[in-house]
């Protein structure tokens, strides 16, 4: 069946077997999106053929909507725990940590890095993990585990056991990481992800503002039942954890062709919504040829060092903004108190962003407006290191609104432009993967001998957010060009182009975001 009202290409050109056929008209900004379409998916309805598609309807506003109200909250709250335990090292930093376990020059920051080792090990398998055994059943379980490990931290007694235990957390973690983004890939169109990308990680920013205040209550927890506050912080942010995971468990939607929340006539539409813009997307098993097609693609190249430019700078500010604010001259109970507002900041940002890059269709700007403003907050953080406290407190505000709001940009544009169930997933991966890789480095950036100031930590994130600025425009110039490029193709070029089985977006009717 053709979905009405869209271009029809000749029957050469539609292949079951492709995930985003489409036919775009204009290139440049995404919009005009007409594909055909033929559905794969058997949909349990009294009779989804003869479902009329306007993606504008009431009745899609209303599925649209259900979906959001089951979906984006539960990762939202989910991604916040999992952020709340992988920073909140830095409030123990804060709390006393170091000094408590006795640890010599440089064995903090190796606690740091090291949860990224074991992150980027987990990425990728725990990523085919999740397209094998569903949401539902994968994502609870890392965070079970996670959570246990997160409570289990406040026992360790040297720097060996806090290297394992941040070690087995980011392995754990490494399974969550990806998920949501590719489950929002899997079920909004793609003028619809990054706001919801931007909704579900703005949870980050809460997890800063709520650990803030979180950690200056258990501040006053010191001592208590013979527990230090450090202690008292892994185990109070540990337990909510766990019990979110069974949450999850209950609450967390696999897929749309297998969801069990809406009705039938409700998963034709979904999945028809879907089909009209990406293009047949059911594959009920791992595609071998998509999966070393996302190793071998440029796109995904250039999108890794773009992501470990970002990943270097904002794995350090997430562990270390405590530590900042703690060098303006604040006592370590102010200083958990004075880090909410810059993650309020940064909340407005994360949302404001997400919320113009989909109403737009437009990626590589906006990435590059919060890659300066990144680059200008770090710059001004060295510059007015002899100012008043207020001047470098905006400057931290600045650079971390700048960082935090990218992300969710540059995750969604990875999904809107990769095609593919598992070209999409392993894309992310590997990622996600080498931002981690970056952050590795990033646990090294702002060390002792570097405070209260940290003029080389600033100072090289600065010029890493000015080489993300220049590579994202740089590479939406490249995007340009190819859609372009496939506009010109003869009938003959487009038939050579478009043969063969789950080309994914390199088949020549797919249109890149830009």
């Amino acid at each position: 069946m053709l979905i009405e009202n869209t271009p029809q290409l000749g029957p050469s050109d539609i292949s079951a077997g492709h995930d985003c056929n489409s036919n775009l008209t204009s290139s440049d900004d995404g919009s005009n999106l007409g594909y055909p379409i033929m559905l794969k998916n058997s949909v349990d309805s009294s009779d989804p053929e003869s479902l009329a598609f306007d993606p504008n309807s009431e009745e899609i506003k209303k599925v649209r909507w259900k979906v959001d109200k089951r979906l984006i909250p539960l990762l939202a709250v989910m991604y916040l725990c999992s952020f709340l335990d992988r920073a909140n090292i830095g409030n123990a930093k804060v709390a006393g940590i170091e000094r408590d376990l006795n640890l010599q020059p440089g064995e903090f920051n190796t606690a740091l890095s090291i949860f990224y080792v074991g992150y980027v090990l987990g990425e990728v398998p725990s990523n085919m993990a999740l397209k094998h055994f569903g949401p539902r059943k994968w994502l609870p379980a890392v965070m079970f585990v996670w959570g246990s490990v997160m409570i289990a931290m406040a026992a360790v007694k040297t720097a060996g056991g806090l290297y394992a235990a941040r070690f087995f957390l980011g392995l754990a973690e490494s399974g969550y990481a990806p998920g949501p983004v590719y489950i929002i890939s899997m079920w909004y169109a793609r003028n619809e992800q990054t706001l919801r990308v931007g909704l579900f990680f703005s949870a980050s920013t809460v997890a800063g503002a709520f650990g803030g205040l979180l950690a200056y209550g258990i501040s006053h927890m010191d001592g208590l039942h013979g527990l230090t506050g450090w202690q008292w912080i892994f185990i109070i942010e540990g337990i909510p954890t766990i019990l979110v995971c069974f949450i999850a468990l209950i609450y967390l939607p696999d897929f749309p062709a297998t969801s069990t929340f809406l009705t039938p006539t409700e998963r034709a539409l979904t999945i028809k919504r879907l089909e009209v813009d990406v293009g047949p997307g059911v594959e009920p098993n791992l595609s071998w040829v998509q999966f070393w097609a996302a190793w071998k693609d440029w796109k995904v190249h250039v999108h890794m060092f773009i992501a470990i430019l970002h990943g270097i700078p904002f794995a350090a500010l997430g562990l270390f903004i405590p530590s900042i604010v703690q060098g303006f001259g604040y006592d370590h109970v102010k200083t958990q108190i004075m880090t909410v507002p810059i993650y309020a900041v940064a909340c407005f940002f994360v949302i404001l962003f997400a919320y113009s890059s989909d109403k737009k269709k437009e990626r590589g700007f906006h990435m590059a407006i919060l890659s300066f403003m990144g680059m200008i907050g770090y710059a001004c953080l060295v510059f007015t290191r002899d100012s008043s406290v207020g001047a470098r407190y905006v400057s931290l505000m600045v650079c971390t609104s700048g960082m935090y709001g990218y992300v969710p940009v540059m995750l969604s544009w990875v999904g809107v432009n990769i095609g593919g169930q598992t070209k999409r997933g392993v894309a992310l991966a590997l990622i996600i993967a080498i931002a981690h890789i970056g952050s590795v480095i990033g646990g090294q950036l702002y060390r002792n001998d570097d405070a209260p100031l940290y003029v080389r930590g600033h100072t090289v994130s600065a010029l890493l957010m000015a080489g993300a600025t220049v590579s994202v425009l740089v590479f939406k110039w490249l995007l340009i060009r190819e859609n372009r490029r496939r506009d010109r193709l003869t009938p003959e070029e487009y038939a050579r182009e478009s043969s063969g089985t789950d080309l994914a977006d390199k088949h020549p009717s797919f249109r890149f975001y830009s």
